[in-house]
């Protein structure tokens, strides 16, 4: 179940899927905290959409890798807004494409620091906070269909990814008797900053989306709305789940071979 008290905290809220989760839970009439790594204009452009919702919104910077940084995240929104019993963990990086021959170590930590470790972090603190007051709430993390449908590449992204989907099933057990549930989704393409090639360019775009059962990407307000929902009372009964949302592309697997 819920907490009672409608606060949700959104990670990487400055931009796409956390950025379209931060103005879902407002309109279905949450409050939210903002947290932003390095863009706060563009954080400010999502306080205001959550405002236009008519709800109350707090921007924070935060850098979710480091420990120190989450704490002070933490005591600062809840200092304004109280304790949250919502977490939304969507900051990450994206897959660059470079090989494991090639890459260098300072790339596999970073992208381990913010996409794994961040959500460790958060995830923990959060839950604290709510053991301390007794209250239930919701976590749910942003993975990848990469999780388990690995692209060369991507090591470092795939191995992140792979972890927060074995993070959320093992909080999931640990937290069910605090009324904490932890869920996930697992997009598969969809058009954001972070595939600002394929939002500008409809020829490649379409290259990618030939190999997608229903011909096209996803777009963030579908992901948000399924993370609003595993948020809500009426997905009560649903924890340690990880929901796919791709198009089928990740059913396309061995086909062909």
């Amino acid at each position: 179940m819920m907490s009672d008290h409608k606060l949700a905290v959104i990670t990487g809220a400055e931009s796409g899927i956390g950025q379209a989760c931060a103005i879902a839970f407002a309109q279905a009439g949450h409050d939210v905290a903002i947290l932003y790594h390095t863009d706060a204009e563009a954080a400010g452009d999502t306080l205001a959409a959550v405002k236009q919702a008519d709800s109350t919104g707090k921007i924070v910077a935060c850098d979710i890798s480091d420990e120190a940084s989450v704490a002070a995240a933490f005591a600062a929104f809840e200092s304004a807004l109280g304790v949250a019993g919502v977490l939304v963990n969507s900051a990450g990086i994206n897959q660059s494409g470079v090989c494991v021959a090639d890459m260098e170590l300072t790339q596999w930590r970073g992208m381990i620091g913010t996409d794994l470790t961040g959500a460790f972090l958060m995830s923990r603190r959060f839950v604290r906070s709510l053991h301390a007051t007794g209250r239930g709430g919701a976590i749910v993390n942003i993975g990848s269909i990469h999780a388990f449908a690995v692209r060369a590449g991507a090591a470092d992204y795939c191995a992140a990814k792979a972890g927060v989907r074995r993070l959320t099933e093992t909080m999931a057990l640990e937290e069910a008797r605090h009324g904490i549930r932890v869920n996930a989704v697992s997009p598969g393409m969809i058009l954001t900053p972070m595939n600002a090639r394929a939002q500008a360019d409809a020829a490649y775009r379409e290259s990618l989306t030939n190999a997608i059962p229903v011909r096209r990407a996803g777009n963030a307000e579908e992901v948000a709305a399924a993370v609003v929902w595993l948020a809500s009372p009426a997905a009560s009964y649903v924890t340690g789940a990880s929901l796919v949302i791709d198009g089928g592309l990740s059913l396309m697997l061995g086909q062909g071979a």
